[in-house]
């Protein structure tokens, strides 16, 4: 609010980092073939089984050990406010069908908005969720705590997960719970409760079923970071979002600064986990002559609240 500049999201300054196997992962890149994650890295399509790569517990977590934030896309177009990228995935890469192509367009808008705009194509059914997974500290990066921050999620649902961080398939109100971020509430205010859900995630690490008001972009989310004045709203036309509070940082660096517990957060706009194994959750499958479209933004502005 007093025009101080800060970076507010994590990531590497070479990309040797995001292609490498070492360290952290998801530093802000786009994550598939399947954001998320499937159980025991299986699922069937039309009497076919389909085996994953399994990358976490057993589970197959953001397409597996080569996913699409390992890949060098291509650069398709450049202007002073846009970057357009594509990349073909082959058929059985990672264990998913389908040869399908991938395209991701980053624009910055007059508004200050971050949006992003994704599309596939495929060449025989398969199932497709994207997502961009930033990390952010509106303190700035490495500057201290997430748990302080307001943060706001439109849903009166969650889809609880068992151990495994694997959406059991019921639909669970927030009501009463940790979970209940329908009025702006600090992300730390909780963490404390005696709660499964909370444990078997260390934390947060949920997906929120997004109480859609409209069949397009909608406001879903905000964050406030109440010191600076620094404020982010969530668009989505997505019906999820998934929380993450950075329980698994270690104290690993960016540019030199640690990426310590808790001290940066995902906002994940996407489909719900798991869905390929859940038939009433909204379906992620792709079919040729079909497009998977998927609209986020990220609005950044200040606050003196």
């Amino acid at each position: 609010r007093n025009s101080n500049y800060e970076d507010i999201t994590l990531g590497f300054e070479k990309i040797d980092h995001y292609l490498d196997n070492k360290g952290e992962r998801f530093l802000g890149p786009v994550v598939g073939r399947y954001a998320n994650r499937i159980a025991n890295g299986k699922f069937s399509l039309d009497g076919t089984e389909y085996n994953l790569v399994r990358n976490n517990d057993g589970q197959s977590l953001h397409g597996g050990n080569k996913g699409l934030d390992r890949i060098v896309w291509n650069v398709d177009r450049v202007t002073d406010n846009e970057v357009a990228f594509s990349y073909m995935s082959p058929d059985g890469e990672e264990g998913y069908p389908g040869t399908v192509v991938f395209k991701v367009v980053y624009m910055l808008t007059s508004d200050n908005e971050l949006k992003i705009t994704y599309n596939a194509v495929t060449d025989k059914p398969t199932v497709v969720n994207l997502s961009c997974h930033a990390f952010f500290n509106l303190k700035g990066a490495g500057n201290g705590t997430v748990d302080d921050h307001i943060l706001t999620i439109n849903s009166s649902r969650i889809t609880p997960v068992d151990s495994f961080l694997i959406p059991t398939g019921e639909r669970v109100p927030v009501e009463g719970t940790p979970f209940d971020f329908r009025v702006p509430t600090a992300i730390g205010a909780r963490l404390d409760q005696d709660n499964e859900q909370l444990r078997f995630g260390k934390g947060y690490d949920h997906n929120w079923i997004i109480d859609k008001k409209i069949e397009g972009v909608e406001q879903i989310a905000s964050v406030y970071e109440p010191t600076l004045g620094r404020y982010m709203e969530v668009w989505s036309d997505q019906p999820g979002l998934q929380f993450y509070g950075g329980n698994f940082f270690n104290g690993k660096d960016k540019y030199g600064k640690p990426m310590r517990f808790r001290e940066a957060i995902a906002l994940e706009t996407q489909k719900f986990p798991d869905s390929p194994n859940h038939p009433d959750f909204p379906t992620t499958r792709l079919n040729p002559g079909e497009v998977y479209v998927h609209t986020c933004i990220y609005k950044f502005m200040t606050k003196n609240e």
